[in-house]
């Protein structure tokens, strides 16, 4: 095996939800600090790296994944993050409200929820993937943070 990783993320802009300025701005680091540092292997791939397009459909999250002789689709029930989802979401909001007026110790233990959450919501994915797409931790929780870029409405 060669190269196992992801070497482009694209959105299918037709799926994705309407978006503020902010939260295209997320997407786009999302997908950068993801490209930039992954290991990605789908099962029964040989040789990466690969390409993955990103959809929302149906209440599902779509992996189209292309590589060397390669092309496969994943479709995950957003029904179990659902949950990890909206509590991360929901607590970031409240980490940049904290930001703006509170006191470091109140930003820190915000901070320490909001990580907790999105290390939850990363091993939810990861094991969501299972069988399907081997991913280290660190690639969980970038995709997460994409996941979160995706359901996330303006």
């Amino acid at each position: 095996m060669t190269d196992q990783r992801l070497a482009s993320v694209d959105l299918d802009e037709a799926t994705l939800p309407s978006a503020t300025a902010e939260i295209e701005h997320e997407r786009r680091v999302a997908i950068f600090d993801l490209v930039e540092k992954n290991v990605f292997t789908p099962e029964g791939a040989d040789a990466g790296p690969y390409g993955l397009k990103l959809s929302l459909q149906d209440n599902r999250l779509v992996f189209d994944i292309t590589g060397i002789d390669f092309a496969r689709t994943y479709a995950l029930s957003l029904t179990p993050l659902k949950s990890v989802l909206k509590d991360y979401l929901m607590i970031c909001d409240s980490y940049y409200e904290a930001l703006r007026g509170s006191s470091a110790s109140q930003i820190e233990a915000v901070d320490m929820g909001r990580r907790g959450l999105h290390n939850e919501g990363a091993e939810l994915l990861k094991a969501r993937l299972d069988g399907k797409i081997e991913i280290d931790h660190e690639t969980a929780r970038r995709l997460f943070t994409l996941v979160c870029a995706l359901y996330r409405r303006g």
